[in-house]
């Protein structure tokens, strides 16, 4: 006789709503991070090309860092203001839609549970169920994929793309206050090595595969600051 095994418990994996806002979060602020650090190096390393005198360097990136920091600031609260009103919009549809019409609105959403493939009568006992508890939420989840308790913020990804751009802007800034032999291997090496750690912590968010993802920030990062330094080394030349 084989004694059956006890039963193992498995710690619920965290799969609900909020950690998927809280990693998208995350990989956002590290895409504006990397923004911050590759966009301002590049200027930096333009002007640098042109002339070894640092307070022009200094002007340059600080300028950067805060054009480019307020650049993302209004382009994701526009952005996530957008997707916020469309969302709201989306709801209020839904509210009026299951006060005017409860029976199809019902019917609705047995189909879209049989259509993911539960059979008609658990499809029907499910929707009953989760209409007998609250009717949008189930609809808002089922038909749209919008969680009502979970809008998105602008103010906060406004205010968090900021302040990601900015800690990445700082990196190159460092480097200015090498002295003007090695300042720009300096803003080279420290922009590099930012620009690895950010690929690294992108891919481990989305359990990608992190040295792809390194390789290709720091091919681009290399393109980018080659670019403007030639750039800025043919216009130091030529422009008076």
């Amino acid at each position: 006789m084989v004694t059956p095994r006890p039963a193992h418990h498995v710690a619920a994996e965290p799969h609900d709503a909020s950690v998927a806002d809280r990693l998208n979060w995350l990989r956002a602020a590290v895409l504006g991070a990397n923004d911050g650090l590759l966009s301002t190096a590049g200027l930096v390393m333009g002007v640098a090309a042109a002339t070894t005198d640092r307070s022009p360097l200094m002007i340059a990136g600080i300028a950067g860092l805060a054009a480019g920091a307020f650049s993302m600031a209004v382009g994701e609260y526009v952005s996530v203001s957008t997707q916020r009103d469309t969302e709201r919009a989306l709801i209020t549809k839904e509210v009026r839609e299951l006060t005017e019409e409860p029976e199809a609105e019902f019917e609705e959403l047995v189909g879209l549970y049989t259509a993911k493939g539960l059979s008609e009568d658990t499809a029907r006992q499910v929707a009953t169920e989760l209409h007998a508890v609250d009717p949008l939420a189930a609809h808002l989840d089922a038909e749209l994929g919008i969680d009502e308790e979970s809008l998105t913020n602008p103010i906060h990804a406004a205010v968090s793309s900021a302040v990601a751009f900015t800690l990445g802007a700082v990196i190159p800034l460092l480097a200015i206050l090498a002295p003007a032999a090695l300042r720009v291997p300096t803003i080279a090496v420290l922009t590099l090595v930012g620009l690895a750690l950010a690929g690294y912590v992108s891919a481990r968010l989305g359990d990608a595969d992190r040295g792809k993802a390194v390789r290709r920030l720091l091919l681009g990062g290399l393109a980018a600051m080659a670019a403007t330094y030639g750039i800025g080394t043919i216009l130091g030349t030529t422009v008076t």
